[in-house]
């Protein structure tokens, strides 16, 4: 369901440029924690003497609690506001990071990583809320690329951290720099309003209640909102399996040091920063079904890139080709999201959807992980091709999307 929005502006009004900085920052505090435990993965296997299921786990377990903090605070934005929500969340995910500092066991860190991802859970939806409440339609998949690019400075910086940090001072001492970024967050987010679409749709006299049996009402509502979680696990899964587990593989495999894996990833990174704003563009321009076929179809093909390297130059391109296709697509999911479900329900909706994603897809670290210790990297790649051709079939059948054709210019 569409709804008005501001009129267009060539440049961007104060109250935007707030909404995209406070957004961007937040995605950087959560792909932070990400890439810490990306880069510290094989030392706390290692530390903890763990299988590769029990580690690939420990990204699920922070995916499960993304879930619960998700609904809950999807709820509670579009019951009493996105940006009075914000703020917690950020509080939340960033001392459970830095607690992964005094986790001896890998009880421990289940649940602090649990918590992290409830904080980190409600993030998401409220952010890409305030973006699309804030912008026209036609600028939508722009601007959510633009915050989610903002957020992979926060990975970049993690994997310049975990290079000097690791080697000296261990895995634990890398987890509390996720503090640092809560100060600038918090300024930023003190600046932030209501929107003025959300406190309009507050004031309607036959406003209905917000409940998640709204993101199913009919059948045909259902089945747009599951086969939107379905894309979003193949997305997840594509992601969390590779960045999670690639560091380790190359460090293994080719026999690089962390530090060598982190200038692969920087590389992965400006390959996925780059093809988020490409994605965005071609969003508001050609439509989500043109944009999600051409990025699925060449992210399956992509992800064979990585089996073809033989020395370090190669595997920078592989990774910065696919990092462009296979992980461009994800602020395109906010932006489709938010205008197919109305104000009311719309945080809600967003945070459901990719944190139903988010769990399920999160099981990609303990299937790649069950794979690696019994087959080699090809059936990897194969195993996350397949799973990018599945979401390309899922994405045709969902009507609604033609629907959301790009304005006319």
């Amino acid at each position: 369901m569409e709804t008005s929005t501001t009129p267009a502006r060539h440049a961007l009004t104060t109250p935007q440029k707030w909404t995209i900085a406070s957004t961007s920052a937040g995605f950087a505090l959560e792909n932070m924690d990400v890439m810490f435990l990306s880069f510290a993965l094989s030392s706390i296997t290692a530390d903890l003497h763990l299988s590769g299921t029990q580690a690939g786990l420990i990204a699920s377990v922070t995916n499960l609690g993304m879930l619960a903090g998700g609904l809950l605070f999807g709820l509670l934005a579009d019951r009493f506001g996105r940006v009075k929500v914000f703020s917690h969340t950020v509080f939340i995910f960033a001392l459970a990071t830095a607690a992964m500092a005094f986790a001896h066991s890998l009880t421990a860190v289940y649940i602090f990583r649990f918590l992290a991802g409830v904080g980190a859970g409600g993030e998401y939806g409220v952010g890409i809320t305030l973006i699309a409440e804030s912008f026209d339609h036609d600028k939508i998949g722009k601007m959510t690329s633009l915050a989610a690019i903002g957020g992979q400075l926060g990975a970049v910086l993690a994997a310049i951290a975990a290079a000097l940090i690791i080697p000296t001072l261990g895995w634990q001492a890398l987890f509390v720099f996720g503090l640092v970024p809560v100060g600038l967050t918090y300024f930023i987010r003190r600046h932030l309003h209501e929107s003025a679409e959300f406190l309009s749709a507050r004031q309607r006299p036959n406003r209905q209640p917000i409940r998640l049996g709204a993101l199913f009402h009919t059948p045909r509502l259902a089945y747009q909102t599951v086969a939107l979680m379905v894309m979003v696990v193949v997305q997840i899964a594509g992601y969390f399996g590779l960045m999670n587990w690639l560091p380790s593989i190359m460090q293994q495999k080719l026999g690089l040091s962390v530090a060598g894996s982190s200038v692969w990833m920087i590389a992965t990174i400006l390959g996925m920063s780059l093809g988020m704003m490409t994605f965005g563009s071609i969003l508001d321009y050609f439509g989500p079904r043109r944009a999600f076929g051409l990025f699925l179809f060449a992210a399956a093909l992509a992800v064979f890139g990585i089996t073809l390297a033989v020395n370090q130059v190669t595997l920078l391109l592989a990774g910065a080709v696919l990092g462009f296709f296979s992980n461009g697509m994800f602020g395109g999911y906010g932006a489709v999201i938010s205008r197919l479900y109305p104000t009311e329900i719309r945080s809600t909706a967003n945070n459901l959807i990719v944190n139903v994603g988010r769990a399920v897809g999160g099981f990609s670290s303990v299937v790649i992980g069950f794979l690696m210790d019994h087959y080699s990297l090809l059936v990897v790649m194969g195993f996350l091709s397949l799973l990018y051709l599945f979401s390309l079939t899922v994405m045709l059948t969902i009507p609604a999307l033609r629907r959301l054709a790009p304005t006319p210019r």
